[in-house]
């Protein structure tokens, strides 16, 4: 038998009891019942620390199962939301679906750059011969000239800002010396993430039957671009002065897209941190976003929205619906 917790203080052969008399009731061996054992005071104490932290968890868009969000209003045909944090897909849309992924593709021509580049302060040259074919397939430009040169850094700005085709083929050439051997580096790399359903054929995202994507793939892509800090810094950048520029005398400055289409960042509880857009025909309205409430990251791609940049920009509206509904402080 197990001793009694007072037995340290009162030696067991000193407990003195008078006898009992032998008329006396008999003395019952059955213990009172506690009211509330500690047992059922721990559980209380338990039950309530999680309700406070689960509501906590939920006012910061953080609960142990993220917020709930619906894509039913969605105007883009494939869509993912992730917590970029954990990597808990929160919501998706044909999110495994082929699709062309327009200028989404500059995210990973960007990975690449940053993966194999000696320095940001590299001088990169633009050729003059890739310049007519860009003209032609009418490709979104940062504004360099044929044969200008500017640094890595700089040349990293005008691929991702006003996603310029010169940039990337320019950025492949330094990188692998051909296009070809840089998008074999693209496709090793996208195997390498797990990116099942991707394959590349250029850098810049232009049409090509042979190069697609998915959703699930492209939010992959940007939640893992998102941990590099200088792409986060120049994804997340309103404007940038390429002053390395040779032919622009310094002044050759390029905005975002994503902001400009934006206007303001901020969303319900959150804002908006960083972005890439895309479009082709065939492609609709693409874009890829990182938005913070209350001290966690969101990532939600969109792709196949209706339109082109003479109409409203749906993948923008599609953005403010799904993290509109993510709850913040």
């Amino acid at each position: 038998m197990s001793a009694s917790r007072y037995d340290h203080q009162i030696p067991r052969t000193a407990v003195c009891r008078p006898a009992r008399r032998a008329d006396a009731a008999p003395v019952s061996t059955v213990p009172r019942r506690r009211s509330h054992s500690w047992r059922t005071t721990i559980a209380v104490v338990m039950a309530a620390a999680i309700v406070c932290l689960t509501a906590l968890l939920y006012a910061t868009g953080g609960a142990p199962f993220g917020p709930t969000v619906s894509f039913d209003g969605l105007s883009s045909r494939y869509a993912m939301l992730i917590d970029a944090d954990s990597g808990e897909v929160i919501q998706s849309r044909d999110a495994d679906a082929r699709m062309y992924p327009a200028s989404l593709t500059k995210v990973m021509t960007a990975v690449v750059v940053l993966d194999h580049a000696e320095t940001l302060d590299d001088v990169v040259e633009a050729p003059a011969d890739m310049f007519p074919a860009l003209w032609e397939q009418n490709a979104s430009m940062a504004g360099l000239q044929p044969g200008e040169s500017a640094t890595v850094e700089d040349m990293l700005y005008g691929l991702m800002l006003p996603s310029g085709a010169d940039c990337a083929i320019a950025l492949a050439r330094y990188v692998a010396g051909d296009v070809e051997a840089f998008v074999e580096l693209m496709n090793r790399t996208a195997a390498a993430l797990g990116m099942s359903g991707t394959h590349f054929t250029n850098p810049t995202g232009l049409h090509d039957a042979d190069h697609y994507s998915t959703a699930r793939d492209m939010t992959m892509l940007f939640a893992h671009a998102m941990r590099n800090g200088t792409f986060r810094t120049i994804a997340g950048s309103r404007s940038h002065t390429m002053s390395s520029a040779s032919l622009h005398d310094g002044d050759l400055t390029v905005n975002s897209t994503v902001f400009e289409e934006l206007g303001t960042p901020f969303v319900a509880g959150g804002w908006i941190v960083a972005g890439k857009t895309g479009y082709t025909p065939e492609a609709g309205l693409c874009l890829a976003t990182a938005a913070r409430f209350g001290g966690r990251t969101y990532v939600l791609v969109t792709a196949g929205a209706p339109g082109d940049h003479e109409t409203s920009q749906a993948d923008v509206d599609d953005a403010r619906y799904v993290y509109g509904q993510i709850p913040g402080l």
